[in-house]
Protein backbone atom coordinates (compact mmCIF):
# COMPACT_ATOMS: atom_id res chain seq x y z
CA UNK A 1 0.00 0.00 0.00
CA UNK A 2 1.47 3.28 -0.79
CA UNK A 3 2.52 5.50 2.26
CA UNK A 4 0.42 8.25 2.66
CA UNK A 5 0.86 12.02 3.42
CA UNK A 6 -0.43 12.15 7.09
CA UNK A 7 -2.84 15.19 5.81
CA UNK A 8 -6.68 14.78 6.42
CA UNK A 9 -8.70 16.42 4.21
CA UNK A 10 -12.05 18.48 5.55
CA UNK A 11 -14.48 15.43 3.77
CA UNK A 12 -12.52 13.19 6.16
CA UNK A 13 -12.48 14.92 9.18
CA UNK A 14 -16.17 15.48 9.14
CA UNK A 15 -16.40 11.89 8.16
CA UNK A 16 -14.44 10.82 11.79
CA UNK A 17 -17.11 13.49 13.89
CA UNK A 18 -19.94 11.31 12.42
CA UNK A 19 -18.51 8.34 13.73
CA UNK A 20 -19.65 9.94 16.92
CA UNK A 21 -23.43 11.10 15.30
CA UNK A 22 -24.63 7.85 13.92
CA UNK A 23 -26.37 5.33 15.36
CA UNK A 24 -25.36 2.25 13.40
CA UNK A 25 -27.02 -0.46 11.79
CA UNK A 26 -30.64 -1.88 12.29
CA UNK A 27 -31.48 -3.39 15.67
CA UNK A 28 -29.09 -1.32 17.85
CA UNK A 29 -30.27 -0.69 21.41
CA UNK A 30 -30.54 2.56 22.18
CA UNK A 31 -28.78 3.72 25.44
CA UNK A 32 -27.02 6.56 27.53
CA UNK A 33 -23.64 5.22 28.59
CA UNK A 34 -21.93 6.35 31.78
CA UNK A 35 -18.54 5.52 33.23
CA UNK A 36 -18.21 3.28 36.48
CA UNK A 37 -17.33 5.79 38.28
CA UNK A 38 -18.87 8.79 37.64
CA UNK A 39 -21.99 10.09 34.91
CA UNK A 40 -21.36 12.89 32.54
CA UNK A 41 -24.12 15.05 30.80
CA UNK A 42 -23.96 14.84 27.13
CA UNK A 43 -23.33 18.91 27.50
CA UNK A 44 -19.65 19.05 29.03
CA UNK A 45 -21.19 19.80 32.39
CA UNK A 46 -19.92 16.75 34.85
CA UNK A 47 -22.20 15.61 37.61
CA UNK A 48 -20.53 13.07 40.36
CA UNK A 49 -21.92 10.21 41.35
CA UNK A 50 -21.01 7.15 43.33
CA UNK A 51 -20.15 3.56 41.26
CA UNK A 52 -23.24 2.26 42.60
CA UNK A 53 -25.82 4.63 40.85
CA UNK A 54 -23.51 4.68 38.19
CA UNK A 55 -24.16 1.49 37.57
CA UNK A 56 -27.88 1.81 38.61
CA UNK A 57 -28.27 4.39 35.45
CA UNK A 58 -26.43 2.16 33.26
CA UNK A 59 -28.47 -0.75 33.90
CA UNK A 60 -31.49 1.12 33.88
CA UNK A 61 -30.28 2.34 30.24
CA UNK A 62 -28.89 -1.16 29.24
CA UNK A 63 -25.61 -0.23 29.00
CA UNK A 64 -24.03 -2.48 31.29
CA UNK A 65 -21.86 -5.95 30.85
CA UNK A 66 -21.13 -9.02 33.21
CA UNK A 67 -18.19 -9.00 34.80
CA UNK A 68 -17.47 -12.57 36.19
CA UNK A 69 -13.63 -14.03 37.65
CA UNK A 70 -12.32 -15.78 35.19
CA UNK A 71 -11.71 -19.54 36.85
CA UNK A 72 -9.42 -21.01 33.91
CA UNK A 73 -6.71 -18.37 34.71
CA UNK A 74 -6.63 -18.91 38.29
CA UNK A 75 -5.92 -22.76 37.61
CA UNK A 76 -2.44 -24.33 37.64
CA UNK A 77 -2.26 -28.06 37.93
CA UNK A 78 -4.86 -30.01 36.23
CA UNK A 79 -3.81 -33.00 35.81
CA UNK A 80 -4.44 -35.27 32.36
CA UNK A 81 -6.85 -37.76 34.21
CA UNK A 82 -8.86 -34.60 34.62
CA UNK A 83 -8.17 -32.46 32.05
CA UNK A 84 -11.22 -33.33 29.75
CA UNK A 85 -13.29 -32.92 32.28
CA UNK A 86 -12.31 -29.41 33.43
CA UNK A 87 -11.77 -28.31 29.89
CA UNK A 88 -16.10 -28.88 29.41
CA UNK A 89 -16.80 -27.16 32.79
CA UNK A 90 -14.78 -23.98 31.99
CA UNK A 91 -16.57 -24.15 28.45
CA UNK A 92 -19.99 -24.44 30.04
CA UNK A 93 -19.02 -21.34 32.75
CA UNK A 94 -18.35 -19.07 29.11
CA UNK A 95 -21.56 -20.00 27.68
CA UNK A 96 -23.73 -19.45 31.11
CA UNK A 97 -21.78 -15.75 30.98
CA UNK A 98 -23.06 -15.52 27.43
CA UNK A 99 -26.49 -16.47 27.91
CA UNK A 100 -26.72 -14.27 31.01
CA UNK A 101 -24.95 -11.65 28.98
CA UNK A 102 -28.37 -11.97 26.12
CA UNK A 103 -30.80 -11.94 28.82
CA UNK A 104 -29.41 -8.83 30.35
CA UNK A 105 -29.46 -7.36 26.76
CA UNK A 106 -33.13 -8.77 26.12
CA UNK A 107 -34.53 -6.94 29.05
CA UNK A 108 -33.38 -3.17 28.40
CA UNK A 109 -37.46 -2.24 28.93
CA UNK A 110 -38.06 -4.71 32.30
CA UNK A 111 -34.59 -3.46 34.07
CA UNK A 112 -36.11 0.40 33.40
CA UNK A 113 -39.23 -0.57 35.12
CA UNK A 114 -37.91 -2.91 37.70
CA UNK A 115 -34.35 -1.83 39.08
CA UNK A 116 -34.09 -5.42 40.78
CA UNK A 117 -34.92 -7.77 37.66
CA UNK A 118 -31.20 -7.65 36.90
CA UNK A 119 -30.37 -9.37 39.91
CA UNK A 120 -33.07 -11.60 40.34
CA UNK A 121 -33.72 -12.70 36.75
CA UNK A 122 -29.74 -12.63 35.51
CA UNK A 123 -27.26 -12.21 38.33
CA UNK A 124 -28.62 -14.84 41.09
CA UNK A 125 -29.44 -17.32 38.54
CA UNK A 126 -25.52 -17.38 36.98
CA UNK A 127 -24.28 -17.57 40.28
CA UNK A 128 -26.02 -20.41 41.21
CA UNK A 129 -25.16 -22.03 37.81
CA UNK A 130 -21.28 -20.80 38.51
CA UNK A 131 -21.41 -22.00 41.73
CA UNK A 132 -22.56 -25.85 40.52
CA UNK A 133 -19.99 -26.00 37.18
CA UNK A 134 -17.01 -24.70 39.59
CA UNK A 135 -18.40 -27.48 42.47
CA UNK A 136 -17.96 -30.15 39.37
CA UNK A 137 -14.14 -28.79 38.82
CA UNK A 138 -13.52 -29.04 41.71
CA UNK A 139 -14.71 -32.75 42.39
CA UNK A 140 -13.18 -33.64 39.05
CA UNK A 141 -9.21 -32.37 40.68
CA UNK A 142 -10.31 -33.92 43.82
CA UNK A 143 -10.24 -37.03 42.24
CA UNK A 144 -6.61 -37.03 40.86
CA UNK A 145 -5.35 -34.19 43.35
CA UNK A 146 -5.48 -32.10 46.05
CA UNK A 147 -8.99 -30.24 46.50
CA UNK A 148 -8.21 -26.72 45.17
CA UNK A 149 -8.77 -23.77 47.44
CA UNK A 150 -10.83 -20.84 47.12
CA UNK A 151 -12.40 -21.46 43.23
CA UNK A 152 -15.85 -21.51 45.20
CA UNK A 153 -15.77 -17.70 46.17
CA UNK A 154 -15.32 -16.92 42.08
CA UNK A 155 -18.80 -18.21 41.23
CA UNK A 156 -20.17 -14.14 42.16
CA UNK A 157 -20.29 -12.16 39.05
CA UNK A 158 -20.88 -8.27 38.99
CA UNK A 159 -23.00 -5.77 36.77
CA UNK A 160 -20.38 -3.08 35.78
CA UNK A 161 -21.02 -0.23 33.05
CA UNK A 162 -19.75 -0.51 29.94
CA UNK A 163 -17.59 2.38 30.18
CA UNK A 164 -18.66 3.98 27.02
CA UNK A 165 -19.00 7.79 27.83
CA UNK A 166 -22.17 9.36 25.75
CA UNK A 167 -21.91 12.64 24.52
CA UNK A 168 -18.79 13.73 24.94
CA UNK A 169 -17.39 12.29 21.65
CA UNK A 170 -14.00 11.54 23.61
CA UNK A 171 -11.46 8.49 23.35
CA UNK A 172 -8.15 8.19 24.88
CA UNK A 173 -5.55 6.12 23.59
CA UNK A 174 -3.02 3.75 25.53
CA UNK A 175 -0.95 6.87 26.22
CA UNK A 176 -4.04 8.28 28.30
CA UNK A 177 -4.36 11.31 25.60
CA UNK A 178 -7.86 12.58 24.24
CA UNK A 179 -8.49 12.28 20.74
CA UNK A 180 -11.42 14.28 19.19
CA UNK A 181 -14.02 12.15 17.52
CA UNK A 182 -16.63 14.72 16.69
CA UNK A 183 -19.29 16.58 19.58
CA UNK A 184 -21.84 15.38 18.01
CA UNK A 185 -22.74 11.95 19.41
CA UNK A 186 -26.26 13.63 21.04
CA UNK A 187 -27.23 15.01 17.73
CA UNK A 188 -30.71 13.26 16.59
CA UNK A 189 -30.80 10.53 19.42
CA UNK A 190 -33.83 11.10 21.82
CA UNK A 191 -33.49 12.50 25.16
CA UNK A 192 -29.50 12.97 24.43
CA UNK A 193 -29.19 9.29 24.24
CA UNK A 194 -26.45 7.67 22.30
CA UNK A 195 -26.50 3.84 20.28
CA UNK A 196 -24.78 1.63 22.29
CA UNK A 197 -23.04 0.43 19.01
CA UNK A 198 -23.21 -2.23 15.81
CA UNK A 199 -26.01 -3.44 14.36
CA UNK A 200 -26.04 -6.23 17.14
CA UNK A 201 -26.57 -3.61 20.16
CA UNK A 202 -23.44 -4.71 22.03
CA UNK A 203 -20.69 -2.50 20.44
CA UNK A 204 -18.32 -1.18 19.31
CA UNK A 205 -19.19 2.84 19.84
CA UNK A 206 -17.07 6.01 18.82
CA UNK A 207 -15.20 6.13 21.66
CA UNK A 208 -13.60 2.57 20.52
CA UNK A 209 -12.21 4.55 17.47
CA UNK A 210 -9.37 7.23 17.01
CA UNK A 211 -7.61 9.05 14.01
CA UNK A 212 -4.66 7.73 13.66
CA UNK A 213 -2.77 10.45 12.58
CA UNK A 214 -3.02 12.15 16.10
CA UNK A 215 -1.31 9.22 17.94
CA UNK A 216 2.17 9.68 18.74
CA UNK A 217 4.98 7.23 17.59
CA UNK A 218 5.30 5.03 20.45
CA UNK A 219 7.55 1.75 19.43
CA UNK A 220 10.67 0.74 21.16
CA UNK A 221 12.66 -2.08 20.41
CA UNK A 222 15.47 -3.41 23.17
CA UNK A 223 19.41 -2.69 21.99
CA UNK A 224 20.75 -6.13 20.27
CA UNK A 225 23.09 -7.48 22.48
CA UNK A 226 26.63 -9.37 21.83
CA UNK A 227 24.60 -13.10 21.86
CA UNK A 228 21.39 -11.69 19.71
CA UNK A 229 19.72 -14.52 16.91
CA UNK A 230 19.45 -11.46 14.45
CA UNK A 231 17.95 -13.50 11.38
CA UNK A 232 14.51 -14.36 9.93
CA UNK A 233 12.18 -16.89 8.94
CA UNK A 234 8.96 -16.53 6.64
CA UNK A 235 6.27 -19.07 5.89
CA UNK A 236 3.69 -18.22 3.58
CA UNK A 237 0.40 -19.58 4.25
CA UNK A 238 -2.41 -17.57 2.22
CA UNK A 239 -5.11 -15.45 3.39
CA UNK A 240 -7.84 -18.32 4.35
CA UNK A 241 -8.47 -18.12 1.04
CA UNK A 242 -10.44 -21.22 1.81
CA UNK A 243 -13.10 -19.65 4.06
CA UNK A 244 -11.97 -21.85 7.04
CA UNK A 245 -14.42 -20.49 9.84
CA UNK A 246 -15.71 -21.95 13.02
CA UNK A 247 -16.41 -20.97 16.29
CA UNK A 248 -14.63 -23.41 17.96
CA UNK A 249 -11.22 -23.00 20.54
CA UNK A 250 -9.42 -26.24 20.19
CA UNK A 251 -6.36 -24.51 23.18
CA UNK A 252 -8.80 -23.97 25.15
CA UNK A 253 -11.77 -25.54 25.16
CA UNK A 254 -11.35 -29.21 23.48
CA UNK A 255 -13.97 -31.04 22.41
CA UNK A 256 -16.52 -27.98 22.91
CA UNK A 257 -18.43 -26.88 19.41
CA UNK A 258 -18.72 -23.41 19.61
CA UNK A 259 -15.73 -22.95 22.69
CA UNK A 260 -15.00 -19.70 21.59
CA UNK A 261 -18.67 -17.94 21.45
CA UNK A 262 -16.99 -15.98 17.96
CA UNK A 263 -15.59 -17.32 14.52
CA UNK A 264 -11.94 -17.35 13.36
CA UNK A 265 -10.29 -17.49 10.62
CA UNK A 266 -7.85 -20.33 10.14
CA UNK A 267 -4.89 -20.76 7.72
CA UNK A 268 -2.16 -23.79 7.81
CA UNK A 269 -3.64 -26.31 9.36
CA UNK A 270 -7.28 -27.41 7.48
CA UNK A 271 -7.88 -29.81 10.30
CA UNK A 272 -8.40 -27.42 12.82
CA UNK A 273 -11.21 -27.43 15.14
CA UNK A 274 -12.72 -28.39 18.67
CA UNK A 275 -12.20 -32.28 18.38
CA UNK A 276 -8.76 -32.31 16.85
CA UNK A 277 -5.82 -33.85 18.61
CA UNK A 278 -2.42 -34.20 17.59
CA UNK A 279 -2.65 -37.05 15.26
CA UNK A 280 -5.54 -34.94 13.40
CA UNK A 281 -2.86 -31.94 13.15
CA UNK A 282 -0.18 -34.55 11.62
CA UNK A 283 -1.73 -36.11 9.40
CA UNK A 284 -3.91 -32.28 8.18
CA UNK A 285 -3.79 -30.79 5.23
CA UNK A 286 -2.43 -26.97 5.01
CA UNK A 287 -2.37 -24.11 2.95
CA UNK A 288 1.03 -23.39 3.92
CA UNK A 289 3.77 -23.11 0.61
CA UNK A 290 6.05 -25.32 2.65
CA UNK A 291 3.99 -28.54 3.21
CA UNK A 292 6.44 -28.76 6.26
CA UNK A 293 4.76 -26.12 7.74
CA UNK A 294 1.41 -27.77 9.50
CA UNK A 295 1.06 -25.54 12.17
CA UNK A 296 -2.36 -23.87 12.89
CA UNK A 297 -2.81 -20.02 12.46
CA UNK A 298 -6.12 -18.74 13.93
CA UNK A 299 -7.21 -15.41 15.16
CA UNK A 300 -10.61 -14.22 15.47
CA UNK A 301 -12.38 -12.22 12.32
CA UNK A 302 -13.02 -8.61 11.76
CA UNK A 303 -16.40 -7.55 10.62
CA UNK A 304 -18.06 -4.36 8.88
CA UNK A 305 -21.15 -3.41 10.55
CA UNK A 306 -22.85 -2.86 7.46
CA UNK A 307 -25.82 -5.00 8.08
CA UNK A 308 -25.29 -7.56 6.02
CA UNK A 309 -26.60 -10.99 7.23
CA UNK A 310 -23.63 -13.35 6.75
CA UNK A 311 -23.45 -16.82 7.05
CA UNK A 312 -23.68 -17.03 10.66
CA UNK A 313 -26.03 -14.28 10.96
CA UNK A 314 -28.63 -16.69 13.47
CA UNK A 315 -26.06 -19.37 14.20
CA UNK A 316 -24.25 -19.58 17.85
CA UNK A 317 -21.05 -17.78 18.14
CA UNK A 318 -22.40 -15.48 15.02
CA UNK A 319 -25.42 -12.85 15.01
CA UNK A 320 -26.89 -15.14 18.10
CA UNK A 321 -23.97 -14.36 20.18
CA UNK A 322 -23.97 -10.56 18.77
CA UNK A 323 -21.33 -11.20 16.17
CA UNK A 324 -22.75 -9.66 13.06
CA UNK A 325 -21.58 -7.66 9.83
CA UNK A 326 -19.89 -8.21 6.53
CA UNK A 327 -16.67 -10.58 7.50
CA UNK A 328 -13.64 -8.93 6.13
CA UNK A 329 -10.90 -11.28 4.53
CA UNK A 330 -7.28 -9.87 5.11
CA UNK A 331 -5.36 -8.92 1.91
CA UNK A 332 -2.12 -9.68 3.38
CA UNK A 333 -1.20 -12.39 6.26
CA UNK A 334 2.26 -12.47 6.93
CA UNK A 335 3.90 -14.97 9.40
CA UNK A 336 7.58 -14.34 10.39
CA UNK A 337 9.76 -16.12 12.98
CA UNK A 338 12.33 -13.74 14.24
CA UNK A 339 15.45 -14.06 16.63
CA UNK A 340 16.30 -12.61 20.34
CA UNK A 341 18.08 -9.98 21.15
CA UNK A 342 20.02 -11.17 23.69
CA UNK A 343 20.82 -14.87 23.04
CA UNK A 344 20.03 -17.78 20.44
CA UNK A 345 17.27 -19.36 19.99
CA UNK A 346 16.32 -23.46 20.10
CA UNK A 347 13.41 -25.40 18.52
CA UNK A 348 9.87 -25.25 19.32
CA UNK A 349 8.75 -28.67 20.59
CA UNK A 350 6.11 -30.09 18.44
CA UNK A 351 2.22 -29.20 18.93
CA UNK A 352 3.50 -26.71 21.39
CA UNK A 353 0.26 -24.31 21.61
CA UNK A 354 0.67 -20.32 22.17
CA UNK A 355 -2.64 -17.63 22.84
CA UNK A 356 -1.26 -14.65 22.61
CA UNK A 357 -3.42 -11.70 24.16
CA UNK A 358 -6.55 -12.15 25.85
CA UNK A 359 -10.28 -12.34 24.78
CA UNK A 360 -11.64 -11.32 28.22
CA UNK A 361 -9.25 -8.31 28.55
CA UNK A 362 -12.39 -5.93 29.10
CA UNK A 363 -13.29 -7.44 32.13
CA UNK A 364 -10.52 -10.03 33.59
CA UNK A 365 -7.90 -5.96 32.91
CA UNK A 366 -4.93 -5.77 30.63
CA UNK A 367 -2.52 -8.29 31.93
CA UNK A 368 -2.81 -10.76 29.40
CA UNK A 369 -3.43 -7.81 26.72
CA UNK A 370 -1.37 -7.50 23.21
CA UNK A 371 -3.21 -5.91 21.24
CA UNK A 372 -1.42 -4.11 18.66
CA UNK A 373 -3.76 -1.89 16.26
CA UNK A 374 -2.20 0.20 13.61
CA UNK A 375 -2.11 1.62 9.86
CA UNK A 376 -0.20 1.27 6.89
CA UNK A 377 2.69 4.13 7.13
CA UNK A 378 2.02 4.26 10.76
CA UNK A 379 3.38 1.85 12.23
CA UNK A 380 5.50 3.57 14.39
CA UNK A 381 2.64 4.59 16.47
CA UNK A 382 0.20 0.81 17.72
CA UNK A 383 -2.94 1.24 19.87
CA UNK A 384 -4.26 -1.55 22.84
CA UNK A 385 -7.29 -0.03 23.46
CA UNK A 386 -8.63 1.79 20.29
CA UNK A 387 -9.60 0.84 16.32
CA UNK A 388 -7.14 3.43 14.08
CA UNK A 389 -9.34 5.26 11.54
CA UNK A 390 -6.92 5.30 8.69
CA UNK A 391 -6.23 7.82 6.11
CA UNK A 392 -7.23 7.31 2.48
CA UNK A 393 -4.24 4.84 1.20
CA UNK A 394 -3.66 3.51 4.14
CA UNK A 395 -4.89 0.07 5.60
CA UNK A 396 -5.50 -1.30 8.57
CA UNK A 397 -2.95 -3.46 10.70
CA UNK A 398 -3.50 -5.88 13.10
CA UNK A 399 0.14 -7.31 14.71
CA UNK A 400 0.14 -10.16 17.15
CA UNK A 401 3.47 -10.97 18.54
CA UNK A 402 3.57 -14.05 20.31
CA UNK A 403 5.33 -15.24 23.26
CA UNK A 404 8.98 -16.13 22.48
CA UNK A 405 10.41 -17.87 25.82
CA UNK A 406 9.18 -21.64 26.55
CA UNK A 407 9.59 -23.48 30.18
CA UNK A 408 11.73 -26.43 28.45
CA UNK A 409 9.41 -29.01 28.95
CA UNK A 410 5.44 -28.35 28.56
CA UNK A 411 3.48 -27.78 24.81
CA UNK A 412 0.69 -26.79 26.94
CA UNK A 413 -0.32 -25.47 30.61
CA UNK A 414 -3.56 -25.55 32.63
CA UNK A 415 -4.52 -22.10 32.41
CA UNK A 416 -2.59 -22.15 28.87
CA UNK A 417 -0.19 -19.27 29.55
CA UNK A 418 2.19 -20.88 32.13
CA UNK A 419 4.51 -22.73 29.85
CA UNK A 420 5.49 -19.60 27.66
CA UNK A 421 6.35 -16.20 28.67
CA UNK A 422 7.42 -12.79 27.21
CA UNK A 423 11.01 -11.81 27.08
CA UNK A 424 12.16 -8.75 29.07
CA UNK A 425 10.61 -5.50 27.08
CA UNK A 426 13.96 -3.99 27.83
CA UNK A 427 16.79 -6.43 27.44
CA UNK A 428 15.02 -9.22 25.37
CA UNK A 429 16.18 -11.74 28.03
CA UNK A 430 13.82 -14.68 29.01
CA UNK A 431 13.05 -14.85 32.63
CA UNK A 432 14.79 -17.59 34.69
CA UNK A 433 13.94 -21.22 33.72
CA UNK A 434 13.06 -20.06 29.93
CA UNK A 435 14.88 -20.56 27.00
CA UNK A 436 14.35 -18.47 23.94
CA UNK A 437 12.37 -19.49 20.59
CA UNK A 438 11.43 -18.73 17.85
CA UNK A 439 8.98 -15.82 17.98
CA UNK A 440 6.01 -15.73 15.77
CA UNK A 441 5.03 -12.19 14.49
CA UNK A 442 1.98 -12.08 12.71
CA UNK A 443 0.95 -9.18 10.70
CA UNK A 444 -2.64 -9.24 9.09
CA UNK A 445 -3.72 -6.41 6.52
CA UNK A 446 -7.37 -5.39 6.18
CA UNK A 447 -8.20 -3.02 2.74
CA UNK A 448 -10.91 -1.30 4.58
CA UNK A 449 -12.06 2.25 3.49
CA UNK A 450 -11.81 5.03 5.70
CA UNK A 451 -14.85 6.93 6.84
CA UNK A 452 -17.15 8.97 3.73
CA UNK A 453 -20.23 10.62 4.38
CA UNK A 454 -23.17 10.07 2.21
CA UNK A 455 -26.11 12.51 0.65
CA UNK A 456 -27.29 12.38 4.28
CA UNK A 457 -24.76 13.25 6.42
CA UNK A 458 -24.05 9.48 7.52
CA UNK A 459 -20.82 8.22 8.06
CA UNK A 460 -19.87 5.07 6.59
CA UNK A 461 -20.06 1.98 9.36
CA UNK A 462 -17.63 0.83 11.88
CA UNK A 463 -15.19 -2.50 11.88
CA UNK A 464 -14.82 -4.76 15.04
CA UNK A 465 -13.36 -7.98 15.94
CA UNK A 466 -15.58 -11.08 16.54
CA UNK A 467 -15.46 -11.80 20.91
CA UNK A 468 -17.48 -13.18 23.51
CA UNK A 469 -20.42 -11.06 23.61
CA UNK A 470 -20.17 -9.56 27.06
CA UNK A 471 -16.66 -8.31 25.93
CA UNK A 472 -18.20 -5.80 23.95
CA UNK A 473 -16.51 -6.26 20.87
CA UNK A 474 -13.32 -3.38 22.83
CA UNK A 475 -10.46 -3.77 20.24
CA UNK A 476 -8.54 -4.99 23.92
CA UNK A 477 -10.12 -8.22 23.75
CA UNK A 478 -8.08 -9.23 20.16
CA UNK A 479 -6.14 -12.37 20.29
CA UNK A 480 -3.92 -15.03 18.73
CA UNK A 481 -3.64 -18.73 18.40
CA UNK A 482 -0.92 -21.04 17.34
CA UNK A 483 -0.29 -24.66 17.28
CA UNK A 484 3.15 -25.84 16.02
CA UNK A 485 3.53 -28.43 13.60
CA UNK A 486 6.90 -28.31 12.14
CA UNK A 487 8.37 -31.04 10.74
CA UNK A 488 11.89 -31.57 12.67
CA UNK A 489 13.84 -30.95 9.75
CA UNK A 490 12.37 -27.46 8.68
CA UNK A 491 12.13 -26.26 12.09
CA UNK A 492 15.68 -26.85 12.75
CA UNK A 493 16.47 -25.17 9.41
CA UNK A 494 14.17 -22.62 10.81
CA UNK A 495 16.44 -22.07 14.17
CA UNK A 496 20.10 -22.41 12.01
CA UNK A 497 18.67 -19.65 10.15
CA UNK A 498 17.46 -17.48 12.53
CA UNK A 499 20.57 -18.06 15.03
CA UNK A 500 23.11 -17.44 11.54
CA UNK A 501 21.43 -13.84 11.00
CA UNK A 502 19.78 -15.05 7.67
CA UNK A 503 16.72 -14.26 5.93
CA UNK A 504 15.02 -17.74 4.85
CA UNK A 505 12.12 -18.87 3.87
Amino acid sequence: MPRNTRKRSKRARRAVAALAATALGAGGVVVANVYASAGESGSGNTTRSSPQDAIGQAMEAGSATIDCPDVGTRLRQVPDQAKSEVDKELALLDQQVAEAYKRLQDSTRVIRQDSKFADNAVMGPLKDKRTATIERIMIALDRVADRPQGLESLAACTLRASGNQAGTGKGENQNGQGQELGNGQDQGNEGGDAANGGQAGNGPVAADFVDITSVQPNVSVPQNQQNASLGKFTTDCGVNENKLYNTDNVIVAPGVDNGAHHTHDYVGNQANDAFAGNEEFAAGETTCRNQGDKSSYYWPVLRLQDGTEEFDANQQGGGAEGNVGKILNASEVTLEYVGNPSSKVVAMPKFLRIITGDAKAFTNGTANANAAWSCTGFEDRQLTDRYPICPEGSSVVRTSKFQSCWDGQNIDSANHRDHVAFADPNTGACPNGFQAIPQLVQRLVYDIAPPSLNDNGQSSPFFSVDGFPEQLHKPVTDHGDFVNVFDEQLMNRMVECINAGQNCQ
